[in-house]
């Protein structure tokens, strides 16, 4: 069985740069979804399965932070592991997104291995082979 994975950034260009390093993990993928911001975000997330999201903390619209915590709300979004990638240099920031439920944190510019480590520690064992 392979993750089905959204990825989340106000930048289009940014969304293919993570999708391109996910490709580049080795992990098994089946899909990889987008969108461009928090509410678009819980659209994808309620419509269906999503194994694991990786998100921007700063967006137009609903933040990061703020879809944390629209997530925490909702029984069936609450368990998925979200994994922030950002710029943010505010430590109050990624607190909060610790503090919402945030698995790891990842810092733009990155390396594809940056992003496995972060979804190996994430998933662990529940990875599929």
């Amino acid at each position: 069985m392979a993750l089905k994975v959204l990825v989340v950034d106000d930048s289009a260009v940014i969304r293919k740069v993570v999708i391109r390093a996910l490709s580049q993990t080795g992990i098994a993928m089946d899909e990889v979804k987008q969108a461009g911001d928090g509410n678009e975000a819980l659209g994808v997330l309620r419509a269906g399965k999503i194994d694991l999201v990786l998100s921007d903390i700063n967006m137009p619209g609903m933040d990061g932070i703020q879809m944390l915590a629209a997530m925490q709300e909702e029984p069936t979004l609450k368990g998925i592991p979200v994994i922030m990638i950002t710029t943010e240099g505010s430590q109050s920031k990624v607190m909060d997104a610790a503090k919402l439920g945030a698995k790891g944190l990842v810092r733009k510019p990155f390396v594809p291995e940056q992003i496995k480590q972060k979804i190996v520690e994430c998933l662990g064992a529940s990875l599929p082979a």
